[in-house]
């Protein structure tokens, strides 16, 4: 039997698009003389729909696109993903559906047994649970079919409640028992950039428990902030990766299931991160514009390291040709950051404009006089500085129909490190989950063929320069020690005493979690932040406004 695995990237409630996307790849698998052309979790409306699976309407066009495909499935068959009713009298509305698609009907529905509800997952919300186990009879073969998480049951919960596991049931031991000959697991599974081996070992770790192939498929492409990273794999019964799909890119293979067992196994090289996370950036902002139906991107370049490598993965992403960028200095940018700024617009071929920001400045200053008479100037007149390259860049936003692209780094945005409605502005955020050490390596990363990021962008103190001589480490510790901590405080979820443990200052460890805990309110007001982590601020981590807990 031959199969094709189609890694696609689909778009959210776009079903024109989705159901072209799916029936030229079946046509494509048919004329190689494929039996069977497997596509990801929820390939038809586009993962995740959120609560578009409330309205009925969004359901009844699910069901008419999965009818419209099966007709495509003459002489060839399909597996697509799509929501389907619950037709019994209790529980949630809908399933999450795989659809095996044969002589241009419906064949057989399998519905997903483990809904994710952590981190960026809310399944439990929309659908009822599976509670029956079959097998699926195709060709002679016997398919266990399984969707993403039902293959996850042995993942570790990591926490300290006294669980190793996060579920009580396993669908492919359940499966397992009716001997199947291979399992096909459709996913939408998003990238973190330290998971790509865990996902991997999740697969050959359960073809190899029980001795059978398997073969996954998961989607490509970014919804908002979720990147999904592609990645699809064929394992034989060893356990052993024998083809594998690009990441980040759609892709489209066939294999023969007779010869899975015989192939000889992918040597896998270490995942280097940082190339990893610098492409799924490209992608993240490439989508978000392309499925938005944006053309161009606006923002502010300050000669810094973060908006040097937001501009470079920008320019990636969307061409030079559409980016117009504001250099804003103050009266306290040095003249290094403005040429090393020119510089790499140069590099890049991006058009820009200098507009410096003091003579407005002093208006405020002139107009704000009697109200702040006698009183020292401190963060307000930053900020001031900070929120007139705010409007100014919303101003080209507006003018030109440009985006403005937000550059704050997690580092920052953790311990709100930035101003409302000034730095903080912008239609998506590109390095909101990237921290600041990570930040560096992006840019070594980028400049690996040529100096394309001027080397002094890379190398000065970092410095938000509002006031004279100022430096980051005026009121924060140096960014490798930063990030330490609020790793372990964010994605390990320790505590303080915990972090404190480890070697760190309990002091310096209180400050920093009290202030993660004061910003909130700043990050709940911030743009979408492309997720290239296991927690990152936005959806997936949700924490109370008003509290008073710093343990």
């Amino acid at each position: 039997m031959k199969i094709a695995l189609a890694q696609l990237n689909t778009h959210i409630g776009n079903f024109e698009k989705n159901i072209s996307s799916i029936t030229d790849k079946i046509k494509e698998a048919k004329e190689k003389n494929a039996d069977l052309v497997i596509f990801p979790e929820f390939s038809v409306p586009g993962y995740p729909p959120l609560d578009l699976l409330e309205h009925k309407s969004f359901i009844d066009h699910c069901k008419q696109a999965v009818i419209e495909i099966a007709k495509h499935c003459k002489d060839i068959a399909a597996i697509v993903g799509s929501p389907s009713l619950n037709t019994g009298k209790t529980g949630k509305n809908l399933f999450n559906t795989a659809y095996f698609l044969s002589d241009g009907q419906i064949f057989a529905k399998v519905n997903k047994t483990l809904l994710p509800t952590y981190d960026i997952f809310d399944e439990y919300r929309y659908f009822e649970p599976n509670t029956n186990f079959n097998v699926i009879d195709f060709n002679g073969k016997k398919i266990a079919l399984t969707i993403c998480e039902d293959l996850w049951d042995q993942q570790p919960f990591e926490n300290d409640f006294g669980r190793n596991r996060l579920y009580n049931i396993s669908p492919i031991k359940k499966l397992s028992l009716q001997k199947p000959d291979f399992i096909i697991n459709i996913a939408a599974s998003p990238f973190a950039y330290s998971k790509i081996k865990n996902k991997r070992n999740i697969f050959t770790s359960q073809a190899r428990k029980i001795k059978i192939p398997l073969i996954y498929v998961n989607q490509v492409g970014a919804q908002t902030e979720l990147i999904f990273d592609g990645g699809s794999l064929v394992v034989n019964s060893k356990g052993e990766i024998v083809e594998r799909l690009k990441y980040f890119e759609e892709d489209f293979k066939i294999i023969d299931i007779e010869r899975i067992e015989t192939k000889t196994p992918l040597l896998i090289n270490a995942d280097n991160i940082t190339e990893n996370i610098y492409n799924a950036l490209v992608m993240g902002l490439s989508d978000y514009f392309c499925k938005m139906n944006f053309k161009k991107a606006t923002l502010g370049l300050s000669g810094g390291i973060d908006s040097a490598v937001s501009l470079a993965i920008a320019s990636e992403a969307l061409g030079n040709k559409n980016l117009r960028v504001l250099l804003l200095p103050s009266m306290y940018s040095s003249e290094h950051s403005i040429t090393d700024a020119v510089t790499l617009a140069e590099n890049l071929q991006v058009d820009y404009n200098i507009i410096p920001i003091e003579p407005m400045f002093k208006g405020f200053e002139q107009s704000l006089k009697p109200l702040f008479r006698n009183l020292t100037p401190d963060i307000a007149e930053e900020n001031i500085q900070a929120r007139i390259r705010g409007v100014l860049l919303m101003a080209v936003s507006n003018k030109f129909g440009h985006i403005l692209l937000n550059t704050s780094n997690k580092s920052e945005a953790a311990v709100g490190y930035g101003t409302l409605y000034g730095d903080m502005a912008g239609g998506i955020s590109l390095l909101g989950d990237v921290y600041k050490s990570e930040v560096y390596r992006l840019a070594r990363y980028i400049n690996r063929d040529e100096e394309i990021i001027p080397e002094n962008s890379i190398a000065k103190p970092p410095s938000a320069e509002l006031k004279p001589n100022q430096k980051d480490t005026d009121s924060l510790p140096d960014y490798e020690t930063l990030d330490d901590i609020l790793f372990l405080y964010i994605e390990k979820q320790l505590s303080a005493d915990e972090i404190i443990k480890k070697g760190f200052s309990k002091k310096l460890v209180k400050r920093i979690i009290h202030l993660v805990n004061i910003n909130e309110h700043k990050r709940y007001q911030a743009p979408p932040i492309l997720r290239i982590s296991t927690k990152a601020f936005g959806a997936g981590r949700k924490m109370p406004l008003v509290a008073r807990y710093d343990e």
